[in-house]
């Protein structure tokens, strides 16, 4: 079964510097019926003008995973992390008993596009951490990367919970499926273009939680990059 969550659908809050899409309930946005799926909590789109950012804040028992498609993220926190996020980095922080960190647009001309993710961490009160890693677009190419995982197999950043995340480019005659375990959850976000899932056709922005299938299919794409969770029920 795929419950699709259109993009237009979505919870909005524009700050001028700001202008934000939430997929969840978060802020001033609430909705009983969009509360997160599974662990998965937040997934915000963001676009932050040249030179503007959130200022230092604090975060604490949360996996938040920045996903940058275009433009560069800058990032620094309490443990001494410095960073710039672009695209094809995916960038892992663990909060876990308490962290403080800061993400500006580093380009004082462009804007800065972007997912934050939150994932609810298997445990409390871990130790704060950071991991950043670099996937090509030809590892994506007309098929599923592995970009994060639980244990951090096959080169994909560590996530402190029982999720898979995957990133995957399909355009054209591009088609890729993905086996799902039974009783796993699977959230799917289309973050560009557009592309079909198992034959319901979507386009950016839009999500879809899915449930009690044995595979999810992609095809038919249009220039679109996707997002897929699959998740612990």
């Amino acid at each position: 079964m795929l419950s699709l969550r259109k993009a237009d659908e979505r919870g909005a809050a524009n700050f001028g510097w700001l202008d934000s899409r939430h997929t969840f309930s978060f802020g001033h946005y609430f909705d009983p019926r969009h509360m997160g799926f599974g662990p998965l909590r937040v997934i915000n789109e963001d676009k932050v003008k040249p030179a503007a950012g959130f200022p230092t804040h604090g975060h604490q028992d949360m996996e938040i995973i920045s996903y940058v498609l275009d433009g560069a993220l800058e990032h620094k926190d309490s443990i001494g992390t410095g960073s710039v996020i672009r695209p094809g980095d995916v960038q892992r922080m663990t909060a876990g008993s308490g962290i403080r960190h800061s993400e500006f647009n580093q380009s004082r001309a462009d804007p800065v596009h972007f997912l934050q993710i939150w994932i609810l961490p298997e445990k409390e009160r871990l130790q704060p951490g950071y991991e950043q890693k670099s996937f090509a677009a030809a590892a994506k190419r007309g098929k599923l990367c592995l970009v994060g995982s639980r244990d951090g197999r096959d080169g994909s950043v560590t996530i402190h919970q029982d999720v898979d995340l995957y990133a995957g480019l399909f355009d054209g005659e591009e088609m890729a499926a993905l086996p799902i375990a039974p009783r796993r959850l699977v959230w799917v976000q289309i973050a560009r273009g557009a592309v079909e899932v198992n034959g319901t056709r979507m386009v950016a922005g839009d999500g879809a939680a899915i449930q009690a299938e044995r595979e999810i299919t992609f095809a038919s794409g249009d220039d679109a990059e996707v997002l897929v969770f699959d998740m612990v029920a």
